[in-house]
Parts: structure tokens; sequence; C-alpha cells
């Protein structure tokens, strides 16, 4: 018969973070230890529901080693436009590391919902990875080049009939050249609101734009851009994203099963292998939706791998169990 301590152990390594951290002062005893454990548990919930606001705790200091902070601090997103690190508007390549670890965690836990939701964060931000090389970060609004606001650029203008851009991506595009001047309050509506807007914003600018305008004149590679954010807006419309409007964090109540994701998936990929910078994702490599890896190392034009982060708190906890 296991014990209730064995049951935390086992619990940890699902990465039931938060049972764990709210069983474990009845397991272990009200205590320094119990504590410490709760507080790392704490740390690694956030990162499994991909709560990006609050990755970098002041608290996470006192409990959580340094280098799980430094690697949560690098998909951590800015609640100012001045804070420093820049974490997740550097580079997202960190931040789609963790997110497919995420995806595969709940694939393993049978969480498809909220796997489903994760896979339709990756779809919204993904022309932000794929700007990343010209751009030399992620999309940080307080660091737009100047060549956006080109004379007879059309991005950030409203009206403009011209534009390919829907009125949200107009607005969209309009705030995201002014909020580094806003207070904190403003930043933080932004990001909540708008800037997966702007994200689909520059993916048509890029790679569909029937009326070209001088806002992205300033790339050197437009070509092999436009290629990337064509995958980036074929991902965005697959069967596999859109399955989540047949999910309870979409519009209906239905939970889609292993099958039905494993089945969209393989439509998906079929779609998205007639890109051909997006050939490898027909490439079984063991991930359990195979090939998206390599799909999202396609549109970053870099290795694009499932961190480690969440295994390696949960060995922590573990750790601090057996201690």
């Amino acid at each position: 018969m296991h014990s209730a301590h064995d049951l935390l152990i086992a619990l940890a390594g699902r990465y039931s973070f938060g049972d764990v951290g709210a069983l474990a002062p009845a397991v272990l005893g009200e205590g320094g230890r119990a504590a410490l454990v709760a507080s790392v548990c704490e740390f690694g919930q956030r990162l499994l529901t991909l709560d990006a606001e609050d990755f970098h705790a002041e608290i996470d200091a006192q409990t959580v080693p340094a280098d799980l902070r430094r690697r949560a601090r690098a998909c951590h997103m800015p609640q100012t436009p001045r804070e420093q690190p820049r974490g997740a508007l550097d580079s997202l390549q960190p931040a789609y590391a963790l997110l497919l670890e995420v995806v595969e965690a709940r694939w393993r836990r049978r969480e498809l919902s909220s796997m489903i939701a994760a896979v339709h964060i990756c779809s919204e931000y993904l022309p932000l990875l794929a700007f990343e090389p010209a751009l030399g970060h992620a999309g940080d609004p307080v660091r737009w080049p100047e060549g956006l606001r080109a004379p007879g650029s059309r991005f950030g203008v409203m009206p403009d009939r011209e534009c390919d851009h829907t009125r949200a991506e107009r607005s969209a595009a309009e705030r995201t050249l002014r909020v580094a001047v806003e207070p904190p309050t403003g930043w933080r509506a932004y990001f909540d609101r708008q800037h997966s807007q702007v994200a689909g914003a520059l993916a048509t600018c890029a790679g569909r734009c029937r009326t070209p305008c001088p806002a992205l004149d300033w790339v050197p590679d437009l070509a092999g851009l436009a290629a990337r954010c064509r995958i980036a807006l074929a991902f965005a419309e697959t069967p596999l994203v859109r399955l989540r409007h047949a999910a309870p964090v979409g519009h209906g109540f239905g939970v889609p099963s292993p099958e039905e994701v494993l089945e969209a998936w393989e439509r998906s990929r079929t779609a998205l292998a007639k890109h051909d910078a997006a050939a490898a994702v027909t490439a079984d490599d063991g991930f359990p939706l195979p090939g998206l890896p390599a799909l999202f190392s396609a549109v970053a034009a870099a290795p694009v791998r499932p961190a480690t982060l969440l295994a390696d708190v949960s060995a922590y906890v573990v750790e601090l169990l057996r201690g």
C-alpha cells in the first residue's frame, strides 16, 4: 500500500503542482518544508497554466532555485514599458519551447481542452516568432523599427480602405505604435487585448497583403519572412486550431477525444506540408503531435524544441518531498 507521502511524489511526477501544494501541509505537517513545497508548486502551477504575467514573482526568489527562475523569466511578459529584462519580448523561442512542453504534459494527462488552449495561444503569436529574425526582438512595442512609419506606410493608419487589415487589426496597429509611452495600466491592457491582433496584422503585411505599402521596406529578406508568415497564417486556420471552438475554452461544450485531436492534426499536417519551408512537419519525431516542433522551428528559422522546465520543477519538488 502506498503512503500519502508516496502519493504526493507520484502527483509531483505528473505535474499536479496544485494538488501537491494544497496537500503538502496535511502530509508533511505544518512547518517550513511544507511551506517551501507549496511555494515551489505555486511556481510550477503558473508555468503549467501559462500565466505569463506572473512567471516571475518576488516570493519565488526565496524558494525557487535561480536557474529555474531565470528560465521562467525568459518566458515572462514584461508588465511595464521599461521593465528589464524584456523576457518574451526579447525572444519568443523560450516561450514556444515551454508551450511545447505544456502541450506534451497536457496530452500525457489527457487534459485535452487545456492542450488545445495552449495550441491556440501558439497560433495567435506565431507571426511574431516569424518576425523575430528580422526585428531582432519578438515584437517589443518599445523597439518597433521606424520603417513601420515610413512615408506612405499604412500600418496603424485609420481608416484606410486599401489596407487588408481588419478594423480590429488597424486599431491594434495604431495602438502599438504609441503604447510604449502609456502608463503600466495601459501597457497591460494592450497586451491583454490587442498584441495578438498586431501579430496577425504583421502576418497579413508580410504574407498576404494585396496592395503592399512601404511598411516592410526595411526587411532585408522579405521573401523569406513572407514564406514563414504564410505558414503561421495557415497554422491558425488548421483543423487542429479550430478544435478550440468545440471545447469548453471556446464556444461549445464538447471536449475532443485523443482520436479526434490526432485526426485533426493529421489533416493539419497535410495542409501545412504544402508550404516548402514547412515540409518537416510530416516527420515522426516522437512528439504527441508529430512534427509540431519542426513546424515552429521552420517559422522561427531556428531550432525550437520542447523545454524541460516543468520536468525540472517536478524533479525539484520530488527532491524536497524526499528530503
